[in-house]
């Protein structure tokens, strides 16, 4: 294996150099790339995360649709009540704990995963990866992303 010289310490702060800036431009790519395809469903991203979430799992308490995006309150509340008015959702007090605000879909909202079937594979498609590429991608990157919660709790 040919040995790599070490980048200079000038060159650490080159911006292609930047771990956050790649994963910061690739997010904007890919939001960018989702954007026409959730139009049509009147979807922004970050309220397509939320409708995943509850596709997944409907009838989650608040705090835990936020544990899954890691999301706060403050940013994952605005979200839901927009949601809500789109008669998407419904947000309900647990009546077995009336601090626990549920989250659940509408007959509406259940029928909206119909029209997103086909979104995973229009971003399959456009990043021209195979289902092993994607996975592994997928994988590496909850994996940093676990490492990098650690060290900010430390």
């Amino acid at each position: 294996m040919p040995r790599r010289t070490p980048p200079t310490e000038a060159s650490w702060l080159a911006l292609d150099h930047q771990l956050c800036f790649a994963l910061y431009s690739s997010s904007l790519a890919m939001t960018k790339l989702y954007k026409p395809l959730l139009e049509p469903l009147g979807l922004t991203y970050p309220q397509y995360l939320v409708m995943l979430v509850l596709w997944e799992q409907d009838g989650l308490a608040v705090s835990q649709v936020g544990e899954r995006l890691f999301l706060d309150s403050g940013t994952l509340t605005p979200l839901l009540k927009r949601l809500q008015t789109a008669g998407l959702i419904e947000r309900q007090r647990d009546g077995a704990d009336e601090r626990r605000v549920l989250v659940h879909l509408t007959p509406a909202g259940r029928t909206l995963r119909q029209r997103a079937q086909a979104i995973p594979e229009h971003i399959t498609c456009a990043v021209a990866c195979d289902l092993a590429e994607i996975s592994r991608l997928t994988q590496e990157l909850k994996a940093l992303r676990e490492r990098l919660t650690a060290a900010s709790a430390a």
